[in-house]
This record gives structure tokens, C-alpha cells and sequence, in this order.
């Protein structure tokens, strides 16, 4: 993947649409899917997406670059088999608006990354921002009927720390693969890990109504072709901490499509924590727009 230049802010806005997209999961996975089969729509949403991708581009890493497969077997964990897996079990355990609050400190993971083993202190605008943004989700999680699933809490902290790591090091080991290509594997490879946990854990499919196939068809075309490679394109060209800041529009589209759809309560004090998430990710934007990258 290779940086262009182009317009930070267009490109932060072409790479909102994928966490915009992921939003939708929740309400997707408790309205549309079958019940308690948090694998199989993980394997579902990623690996049709995957071969789709891999068939079109027909283009691979070099077969006698070890490294270069190796990283990819990597990212591919965690940006696709650990995330999707623990993503899903969280959406069948916890409403959006209680995963938000654990998602929120993925863009500080991202910064203590950078920080650590890139050696550069991200500006202090961005760290207060990406701390104005948990307080700022833990405004969101003031919901009447909020419940704390531990299950669900752990899957969505652990899924988030292998997210942000995966999104720090998709920035760090750049690859020479078109961004399809590169989102395509990726896919495919997260698929073929999650295929055994899926059938080994799962129950099976039952017969499913066009319904819930078009609840798997969208996850996958859309929830994982279109968002990852948006995704991804994002990663190759802006900071990871500006990418990751990005991120916290998911649990606030999940929030927002549950008001909406579902008629879940929303306070004032979760609108204006709405409010102030949105600020911190602005914030962290015009921050990490600045010459340092991440």
C-alpha cells in the first residue's frame, strides 16, 4: 500500500464509512441473524467477502517471501479472525451503546503504540482528545436498561486492543499489494481461521429466511468487502492514530441506529456525550493533519 497525496480530510471521510458500516452490526445481529451463532456469521461476514476479493485481484505476496506472509497471517488475526469473532459475541451479548464505552480506548492503544515502539509522542491535542472521547462514550453508556454482560465486556476489550494493534501494524509493515488485494487476503485468511471455532462451537444453521440471508449478504458485502477496503485504504494513507480516532463513529452509529430503529432511550447527558465524542474525533483529525505521522 502506498501513500498518496490527497486531502486528509477526504480521506478521512472516505474512511469513516467503514466504521459508519461496522455501526450496523448490532442492530443486524440481534434483529436479522439467527440466534447464538456468533462464529458463524464472523466466518459468514468474512470469508465469501475474502474469495471474492482474492478471485478478482488475483494477486498474492510473493511465494518465497516468508516475512511477508508471515505479517500477513498476522494482520490477518487480528484485524479480521480475533476482531470478527469476539465483535460478534459481543453484538449477540451487549447493546451497542455498552460495547462504546470499551471501544473508546482503542485510539489511546494506538497512541500508546506509537509512542512505545515508534518513538513519537502523539500531540497533546490528540491525547486529550482520544481521553475526551472515553469520557465521552461513558456519557453514551447513561442509558436507561444499560446492562453489563462481563462476557460481552471482555470479548469487546480484548476485540478492541487486537484492533488497534492490527491497525498500528497494517500502518508499520506497508505491503506492496494493491489495497483489494491486500483487504482481500486478509479476509480470506481470517475466514480460514474462523472456519474450525465456527464448527466446532457453533450449533448449526437452521433454515434461514431470505431474511437472514440478506442479513449475511450485507454483512459480508458490505460489512467487510466494502468497510475493510475503505479501511485499509485509510491505514495506507494517514497516521494510525487519526485511523483509529475514526473507529469511535461505529459504536456511535450502533447508538444512533438503536434510538432510531429500536426506540432505545436516549438521555441528554448521552446526547451531549454523543457531542463530545464527535469533537474528540474532530479533534484528533486536525491534530494528526499536522506534518507528524503515526
Amino acid at each position: 500500500m502506498q501513500n498518496h497525496r490527497t486531502s486528509p480530510w477526504l480521506d478521512a471521510l472516505t474512511t469513516a464509512v467503514g466504521p459508519v458500516i461496522w455501526g450496523s452490526t448490532y442492530i443486524v445481529t440481534t434483529e436479522l441473524l439467527p440466534p447464538d451463532r456468533p462464529f458463524t456469521a464472523a466466518l459468514l461476514r468474512t470469508l465469501p467477502a475474502g474469495l471474492l476479493l482474492v478471485l478478482w485481484c488475483r494477486r498474492s505476496p510473493a511465494w518465497g517471501d516468508w516475512v511477508g506472509w508471515w505479517r500477513l497471517l498476522v494482520l490477518s488475526a487480528l484485524n479480521i479472525g480475533v476482531f470478527q469473532a469476539l465483535l460478534f459475541v459481543a453484538a449477540y451479548r451487549l447493546p451497542g451503546g455498552v460495547a462504546a464505552v470499551v471501544g473508546a480506548i482503542g485510539p489511546l492503544v494506538v497512541m500508546g503504540l506509537v509512542w512505545a515502539l515508534d518513538h513519537r509522542r502523539p500531540p497533546g491535542l490528540a491525547l486529550a482528545a482520544g481521553a475526551l472521547g472515553v469520557l465521552g462514550m461513558a456519557a453514551l453508556l447513561l442509558t436507561p436498561g444499560a446492562r453489563w454482560d462481563m462476557v460481552g465486556v471482555a470479548a469487546a476489550l480484548v476485540g478492541t486492543v487486537c484492533m488497534a494493534a492490527g491497525t498500528f501494524w497494517s500502518r508499520r509493515w506497508r505491503s506492496d499489494l494493491p489495497v483489494l488485494a491486500f483487504t482481500g487476503w486478509q479476509l480470506l485468511a481470517g475466514g480460514i481461521m474462523l472456519a474450525p471455532v465456527a464448527w466446532v462451537v457453533d450449533p448449526p444453521l437452521p433454515a434461514l429466511s431470505a431474511t437472514q440471508v440478506g442479513g449475511y449478504v450485507y454483512l459480508s458485502l458490505a460489512g467487510a468487502l466494502l468497510a475493510y477496503a475503505l479501511w485499509f485504504r485509510g491505514i495506507a494513507r494517514l497516521p494510525s492514530v487519526a485511523v483509529s480516532s475514526l473507529g469511535l463513529l461505529s459504536p456511535v452509529t450502533a447508538v444512533l441506529l438503536g434510538w432510531v430503529l429500536l426506540g432505545q432511550a436516549m438521555t441528554g447527558v448521552a446526547l451531549g456525550g454523543m457531542l463530545v465524542v464527535l469533537a474528540s474525533i474532530l479533534a484528533v483529525q486536525w491534530a494528526m493533519s499536522r506534518p507528524v505521522q503515526g
